[in-house]
C-alpha cells in the first residue's frame, strides 16, 4: 500500500474515459467502503453503464466546470482512468477557467499521453485537488508477479521477454508506446498511437503476408510503463481482448510488469489464455 492509499478520502472522483476500467475502479472502491463519484467524459464514457453510479458529466476543455463539480461532490482525491481519443486542441471548446490556464494546457498537449495527463494533473493539484493512481485506490486490479496461466514461457520466450523489456526501456523517454512484440530475438513491431490492439493486428497481418516466417506459437507481447512515467496515469492494461489479439498474432504469450499493469477482467483473461494455451506472466518491476 502506498502512503497516498492510506490517506485516500471518501468520496473519490473517478474521471472516466471509455472502456470497462472506470466501472471496475468504482466497484473496487465501493467494496472497500469508499464512495466513488464518476465524472464521465462526454463522447468517451459509456452512458448506459455510468447510470449505475453517482455521476456528473464533464467535457474535455471545461476545467472550470469540472473543478466546480469536483468540489460540489466533495472529491479531493481524483483518478483518471479509461480510454480517450485525444482531440485536437483546435477542436476543444474552452471555458473561462481553462482559457486563463491556456498556456499550461497547450504545454500539456505538446507531448504523448503521459505528458498530457500529468500536465492536466498538475493543473488540478495547483487548484487544491490530489491526483491518485490505481495503486492507491484499487490495487486489486493490478497484475500480480509470476505466471497466472497454466502455460509457462519456454526458454526462447524468456529471451524474447528480456529483449522486449530492453527495447521498451530504451523507447520510454520518447513517450512512443508501452508495448513491443519480439519473435526469436527479433523486434517485429512496436506500439504507436494506434494502441496494443492495432499492434497485434499488424503482427497478425504480417504473418498472413509471409513477412513473419517464424512458426506459430513463438514470440511474446511485452508491455511496460514508460521510463520516468508518472505511475498514477496511463498504466499499461491487458485483458481478454489482449489475449484474443495475442492468439490471432500467433504468439506464445504476454509478459507485463507486475504491480504497474492493470489486469482487466482477470478471471476471463486467465480462462481465455488457458483455452488458447498462452502464457500470461507478471515480471518483477
Amino acid at each position: 500500500m502506498t502512503s497516498a492509499a492510506s490517506e485516500v478520502s471518501s468520496p473519490v472522483g473517478v474521471v472516466a474515459g471509455g472502456g470497462a476500467m472506470p466501472f471496475a475502479v468504482a466497484d473496487s472502491l465501493a467494496a472497500r467502503g469508499i464512495t466513488p463519484v464518476l465524472f464521465p467524459l462526454r463522447g468517451a464514457c459509456d452512458p448506459v453503464q455510468v447510470e449505475k453510479f453517482r455521476h456528473r458529466w464533464i467535457s474535455v476543455g471545461q476545467l472550470g466546470r469540472a473543478m466546480r463539480l469536483f468540489r460540489e461532490e466533495g472529491c479531493r482525491d481524483l483518478i483518471f482512468i479509461g480510454t480517450l481519443v485525444r482531440p485536437s486542441i483546435t477542436e476543444i471548446r474552452f471555458d473561462i477557467k481553462t482559457l486563463r490556464l491556456l498556456g499550461n494546457v497547450i504545454r500539456a498537449f505538446r507531448g504523448g499521453d503521459d505528458h498530457l495527463l500529468s500536465g492536466v494533473g498538475r493543473i488540478l493539484e495547483q487548484d487544491g485537488f490530489r491526483m491518485v493512481g490505481i495503486k492507491d485506490v484499487a490495487p486489486d486490479l493490478l497484475m500480480p508477479e509470476g505466471c497466472i496461466s497454466r502455460a509457462w514461457p519456454a526458454d526462447n520466450a524468456k529471451s524474447d521477454i528480456e529483449r522486449g523489456r530492453a527495447v521498451l526501456t530504451a523507447l520510454g523517454p520518447f513517450d512512443i508506446g508501452q508495448a513491443a512484440v519480439v519473435i526469436d530475438g527479433h523486434v517485429v513491431a512496436v506500439e504507436d498511437i494506434e494502441g496494443t490492439d492495432a499492434l497485434l493486428a499488424r503482427v497478425a497481418r504480417l504473418r498472413e503476408e509471409g513477412r513473419i516466417r517464424a512458426a506459430t506459437g513463438r514470440g511474446v507481447l511485452v508491455k511496460a510503463p514508460k521510463s520516468n512515467q508518472d505511475l498514477r496515469f496511463d498504466l499499461p492494461t491487458i485483458g481478454p481482448r489482449t489475449i484474443e489479439g495475442v492468439a490471432k498474432a500467433g504468439l506464445a504469450g504476454v509478459a507485463v510488469i507486475a504491480g504497474n499493469t492493470i489486469a482487466a477482467e482477470p478471471q476471463a483473461m486467465i480462462a481465455l489464455a488457458d483455452a488458447k494455451y498462452l502464457f500470461v506472466v507478471g515480471l518483477p518491476a
